[in-house]
């Protein structure tokens, strides 16, 4: 009789799981096990909200198991010290686990993969993830792709057709003693800040398909327009369960595809613009496989000579905490800290401010989003950042900085959104948001900061700094 491990990570879900489905398949006896070892992710361990969606993630994995009699056997610790004890404890003759990508991930699950076969043992990683391993797809000089919009011409001809694997189910679930409970591994922050985190996410696979049938049923029609509007829930908000493993690319395709097929032509929604954002995804950790550096260094090293503001604590702190008297920065950044979670618009919006408006280093917003966020994942992290703030690959130019008040007026007309994370500001017409800093008076009267810098002359001086770069 065979026993199998299979080692989840940040696939956090039974179906469309080639590791699980593989070694369900190929033996008698499954155990499935996490180890949570956060220092072998240094220097990008989890932040704060990654930790708090772990946490609940794993406590709806094994809710799923107990379902089928089994368990989620946890461990902490060094990963591969405790899969050894794992396999002298159950006389385990084989690992399964699906691939991670980022550059620490790789290094460890490398090491961890030779040594375990060192040990004797059968060791099968799979690719889980994403629609395609970052490696391969290629320019036809057979280098790696710098922008976007050939790489998805390319992937979009190669996107999946096979039905995803359905939930996989052992022939015998193993249980052995010695499982932690989730709460001993200490997720969850000790000063529970985390009640709008709770009212905003169900996390797990059973969360994840929820979201996904709400915007396959309406969103996803008007997803190219509605995209921009933060005050609507025009965007699927399946960044979360994606980085968590809840649900593939894979799985979220056939959904929509199958939903369309069912309507009329006539009124068939248009699934080319969100395909394209699962795109950008794959792009990004395309980028990280091949850039490794990126996370802390610039892409375009022509930037490495830029000359950024010296780093301003009190400064940062305001805009972390939404307090820098621009309206649509400020309720996007209060977003951020209640929910764990920024529309995307309004992303762009507060990175420019900060890159270029205060010219602060965009390593600086990136480990703030790192720390905040509970979709914060290291591919897209790092893309997001860099794109912003012009130094990445098929970057937006540095001269195009997003001006708060015209990106509020056009995307939240009724300022809908402001008023919801700016309830100070909630009785004051739209107009007086819309245009801030005409009307001082009355939002000080509310208790509302003063702007804290000239965005005019914030944007010349941005501009100038990208002008003495040498060519």
């Amino acid at each position: 009789m065979s026993t199998a491990l299979v080692l989840f990570r940040r696939d956090l879900r039974l179906a469309d799981n080639p590791a699980l489905s593989a070694a369900c398949a190929g033996h008698d006896r499954v155990l499935p096990v996490f180890v949570h070892a956060p220092a072998e992710e240094t220097p990008w361990q989890p932040g704060a909200a990654g930790l708090w969606w772990l946490h609940h993630a794993l406590e709806a994995l094994r809710v799923q198991l107990a379902a089928q009699g089994a368990d989620l056997h946890v461990l902490a610790g060094n990963t591969l010290d405790r899969l050894r004890d794992v396999v002298r404890a159950t006389g385990a003759t084989a690992i399964y686990w699906n691939r991670r990508y980022e550059p620490a991930g790789i290094a460890c699950d490398t090491a961890l993969k030779a040594a375990l076969r060192e040990d004797g043992l059968q060791v099968h990683s799979h690719a889980g993830n994403l629609w395609h391993e970052p490696w391969a797809l290629a320019t036809d000089a057979g280098q790696p792709y710098r922008v976007f919009t050939p790489f998805w011409r390319k992937l979009r001809t190669r996107l999946p057709e096979a039905a995803p694997l359905p939930a996989a189910r052992a022939r015998d679930w193993l249980r052995l003693p010695g499982s932690l409970p989730t709460a001993a591994l200490g997720l969850l922050p000790a000063i529970r800040w985390d009640a709008g985190l709770a009212a905003a996410w169900t996390p797990g696979e059973a969360g994840a398909r929820e979201l996904l049938d709400v915007f396959a049923d309406d969103a996803v029609s008007d997803y190219a327009k509605g995209r921009d509007l933060p005050a609507r829930h025009g965007t699927s908000r399946l960044s979360p369960h994606l980085h968590f493993g809840e649900i593939t690319p894979a799985q979220i395709q056939r959904v929509l595809q199958d939903r369309a097929a069912g309507v009329d032509a006539k009124q068939r929604p248009d699934l080319e613009p969100y395909l394209r954002e699962l795109g950008w995804r794959e792009f990004a950790h395309h980028l990280l496989y091949h850039f490794p550096h990126t996370p802390e260094e610039n892409f375009n090293p022509r930037f490495d000579a830029f000359h950024w503001a010296e780093a301003d604590h009190a400064l940062l702190e305001r805009w972390q905490r939404g307090r820098t008297g621009i309206p649509l920065v400020d309720a996007g950044m209060r977003e951020l800290w209640h929910t764990g979670w920024m529309h995307n618009r309004v992303r762009m919006v507060v990175a420019s401010f900060l890159t270029k408006n205060l010219r602060q280093h965009w390593r600086h917003g990136a480990r703030w989003f790192w720390d905040t966020l509970v979709d914060a994942d290291l591919a897209n992290n790092t893309l997001g950042w860099q794109w912003v703030a012009g130094c990445g690959a098929d970057a937006a130019p540095y001269f195009r900085v997003f001006n708060p008040y015209l990106q509020a007026a056009k995307f939240d007309p009724d300022a809908a959104y402001l008023k919801r994370w700016l309830p100070e500001l909630a009785s004051l017409p739209a107009k007086a948001l819309h245009e801030a800093w005409r009307h001082p008076a009355a939002l000080a009267a509310k208790g509302y900061p003063a702007q804290m810098v000239d965005l005019g002359a914030s944007r010349d001086a941005a501009l100038a700094a990208w002008g003495a770069l040498p060519a």
